[in-house]
């Protein structure tokens, strides 16, 4: 499957999401992966509008990859995070009226023994020197190693038709009745005594205020 990108301009995207990101790692290099084949799938190019929605199944390193290279991200409302633990971006073309579905493919990867031992140990803080040096080695040859592979081996692709997920909403903040706060109407929780942010609304349900 060929990229949308040329070699140089893959180059620069890779480096623009460890940027981003803060570094290059596993979980990056599927989401980069991930996104590069469902924007060639759908013959698109980098949203600077909304022209595009990406919908990622995890909250990890993937998504970011996601954001960078898409052009989707939380602030422009076209970003949706679903709470489902999964390695999978759903890619959705306004122009099309279409969306593709990449997920990653049950042991596509397989299980690098030695490395999940130490990432075990670096995540509890048990690794000496010797074996945090040997993890973040293998660490970025399995980076490396999932950059090179073919996204089709790599993940599944299914067809998404419609609904495209509606536009971001955009209206005027009004205050919450409890902290005072300008927060969007559509956002609030409607209570006796007025409208309340849901943040005083959860206290409210607690019993803190």
């Amino acid at each position: 499957m060929a990229s949308w990108l040329t070699l140089t301009s893959r180059q620069e995207a890779w480096h623009r999401c460890a940027v981003f990101h803060g570094h290059v790692c596993p979980g990056l290099a599927l989401g980069f992966v991930a996104s590069d084949l469902a924007m060639a799938k759908l013959l698109a190019s980098r949203a600077e509008d909304e022209e595009l929605v990406a919908v990622v199944e995890n909250d990890a390193c993937f998504a970011d990859a996601v954001q960078v290279l898409t052009g989707c991200t939380f602030g422009k409302g076209n970003f949706i995070h679903r709470d489902y633990g999964k390695i999978a971006v759903t890619l959705f073309s306004r122009r099309e009226n279409r969306g593709v579905r990449v997920s990653l493919k049950a042991d596509a990867l397989g299980r690098n023994a030695e490395h999940a031992r130490l990432l075990e140990k670096v995540l509890k803080g048990q690794a000496d020197a010797e074996g945090t040096a040997r993890f973040h080695e293998l660490h970025r040859q399995r980076t490396e190693d999932i950059l090179q592979m073919d996204p089709e081996v790599l993940f599944q692709v299914t067809s998404v038709e419609g609904p495209v997920p509606e536009r971001a909403r955009m209206e005027p903040s009004q205050p919450c009745s409890a902290c005072g706060e300008p927060t969007m109407p559509s956002k609030m929780v409607q209570k006796p005594l007025g409208p309340l942010c849901r943040s005083c609304a959860e206290k409210e349900s607690s019993g803190i205020c």
